[in-house]
């Protein structure tokens, strides 16, 4: 029986394509079966527990794979890293029953969205936060988030190809958000991190929020405005799609107990 091998894995999204393996560009997954599959003597198929767009950043993106090698762990996390480009790094390695599967079992996911509003977006950070100049109404997007909380049709934020509308199976656009937060990053003026936590997201669902909010914060728009694109389930409401390199997906929950509630702040 092969073993049934679960990583924990950060990436600079950059250089890729996103994720999923294609033909047309480099990808994170196409990246890592190749030296897997030169480590393992083998061809191998990695699954991961949701797919990042083109640009998108991960701090512990989980994946899984089989493989019939006897090799120890260390090859999975030491001798990987050896071989993989410096913006792939696995952080964890480790062997779990046959059953498990990475994206089936997960039960939540945190993505964070770090931008800065300043008028000069300081170079080294240009590829790790959207620049969205102008003014940040703080008071106004945390009321806004507040709306997200809870289970909602999020079809105002989806993205294009995100789901054949079709299917009459399946949840559609709904989804469950446990914990929506936006907060100052410490010591650095005009830096602003939100942070949403949910069973699932639709594509490219957390970055047309940050584009909407955006907005509230600007005072373009009001929170009311914000509850009615909500309700409107019509992504023609929303606004723009935010820029893909301030996204980090962040972490992914296996336990119930792990997943972070909202607190008394958002």
């Amino acid at each position: 029986m092969k073993r049934n091998i679960r990583l924990v894995i950060a990436f600079d999204g950059t250089a890729y394509n996103g994720w999923q393996r294609q033909k047309n560009g480099p990808t994170i997954q196409g990246t890592l079966e190749r030296k897997l599959s030169v480590l393992c003597c083998e061809s191998v198929c990695i699954h991961g527990a949701g797919r990042t767009d083109a640009g998108v950043h991960a701090l512990g993106m989980v994946a899984h794979f089989k493989t019939g090698a006897v090799r120890p762990l260390s090859a999975f996390t030491r001798g990987l890293n050896s071989m993989l480009p410096h913006d792939i790094r696995i952080l964890e390695a480790c062997e779990m029953p046959s059953d498990f599967h990475s994206r089936y079992h997960a039960l939540a996911k945190t993505y964070r969205y770090d931008l800065f509003t300043g008028d000069v977006m300081p170079p080294t950070r240009r590829l790790y936060e959207a620049h969205l100049p102008g003014s940040f109404d703080l008071t106004a997007c945390r009321r806004s988030l507040l709306l997200l909380m809870g289970s909602h049709d999020f079809a105002s934020f989806e993205g294009a190809g995100s789901r054949d509308p079709l299917r009459k199976d399946g949840r559609g656009a709904v989804r469950t958000i446990f914990q929506a937060r936006c907060s100052p990053i410490s010591g650095q003026p005009n830096r602003w991190s939100f942070s949403i936590t949910g069973d699932g997201f639709l594509r490219h669902m957390v970055r047309n929020i940050v584009g909407t909010l955006r907005q509230v914060g600007m005072g373009i728009i009001s929170p009311d405005d914000f509850a009615a694109i909500v309700a409107a389930c019509d992504r023609h409401q929303a606004g723009p799609t935010a820029p893909a390199c301030g996204l980090f997906l962040e972490q992914i929950y296996y336990n119930r107990q792990d997943i972070p509630v909202l607190q008394d702040t958002p």
